[in-house]
């Protein structure tokens, strides 16, 4: 197990327990489980659960792959195209049924791949990526969402 599957595997869920319903992050408009579902939804995409095509104009797409596949740290704030400024509404009773979703959903990320190794996935805003390379954007996505709630 490399060092990001570990991450999302053992280290980001506790780090996640730590957040209460009513905290407030440091920049956006998710609240911590809309967060929470939004990474679950994420992770969804990156093996195929939910289906998106390319939402960036493809002349932009080598210099945004490029910048998911660095150590680069996404900005606070960014904004994405898909997302409502508006958050959705949450489908989880509780943050703690978002946090246990989230689980079951990277345990599946990783299973789909161990059984489909030379499968790519389309990301919205990246291209078609490998295990590798959707592993390396979430853990980067992970990170992101984490300073956000101050739980870097």
């Amino acid at each position: 197990m490399n060092s990001k599957e570990k991450f999302l595997k053992e280290e980001y869920i506790p780090l996640l327990d730590q957040l209460s319903d009513n905290e407030i992050g440091l920049w956006g408009v998710l609240t911590p489980q809309g967060m929470i579902e939004h990474m679950t939804d994420s992770i969804g995409v990156a093996y195929g659960r939910i289906k998106q095509g390319l939402a960036i104009p493809i002349e932009f797409l080598e210099k945004s792959r490029t910048f998911a596949l660095s150590d680069k740290p996404f900005k606070e704030n960014t904004k994405n195209v898909l997302m409502s400024e508006t958050p959705a509404q949450l489908r989880n009773n509780s943050i703690t049924e978002a946090i246990s979703e989230l689980g079951k959903e990277i345990d599946a990320f990783i299973n789909f791949y161990r059984t489909n190794e030379d499968h790519k996935e389309m990301n919205p805003f990246f291209g078609e990526l490998n295990y590798e390379e959707q592993l390396h954007l979430l853990h980067k996505h992970a990170l992101h969402h984490l300073k956000q709630f101050n739980l870097d």
